[in-house]
């Protein structure tokens, strides 16, 4: 089956990175919210890898952090670490900086290199599932992976 342009971009950065086992899949059901992965994919809703875009306060950086979907993000927490206050971006900048719209944003494959911080939660399955670039499209991959594939770094989040 022929994935939609946004999917076979995330297809075509996997395989670029040396990662083309990883199988993009674009399905009929809503990939659009963590629970919506999980009930589409049949796993628990921790197992999803939520992207979510924040831009630093003062730098302007935007960072990536990558969520287990069971989790909410404390942004006090990942400030003190980063050491600047975080902002939730509008739609607008999420496309601009990572080519994809919300829903479908994945952990790589983006408009411009990005920091990705790595819930540790995720590190305790075996397998997960990330956004692979619209709200219908998924990929299944280890912690590993996506530690490998990102450069990501663990942060705790929670």
């Amino acid at each position: 089956m022929k994935l939609s342009p946004s999917a076979q971009k995330v297809q075509d950065v996997l395989h670029q990175k040396g990662f083309g086992h990883l199988r993009v899949q674009e399905l009929s059901a809503s990939t659009r919210t963590a629970q919506e992965a999980a009930n589409a994919v049949g796993c628990t809703v921790g197992q999803i890898v939520k992207s979510l875009i924040f831009r630093g306060a003062i730098s302007g950086q935007p960072y990536l952090l990558l969520v287990s979907g069971a989790n909410r993000v404390d942004t006090h927490r990942i400030e003190a670490d980063l050491g600047e206050k975080l902002v939730k971006p509008d739609g607008d900048y999420v496309r601009s900086v990572t080519g994809f719209a919300i829903g479908g944003v994945p952990p790589v494959g983006h408009a411009q290199q990005l920091e990705a911080l790595i819930d540790p939660d995720l590190l305790q399955y075996e397998r997960i599932y990330a956004a692979a670039g619209t709200p219908f499209a998924l990929f299944g991959l280890s912690p590993n992976e996506l530690l490998a594939l990102t450069g990501g770094r663990i942060m705790r989040m929670t």
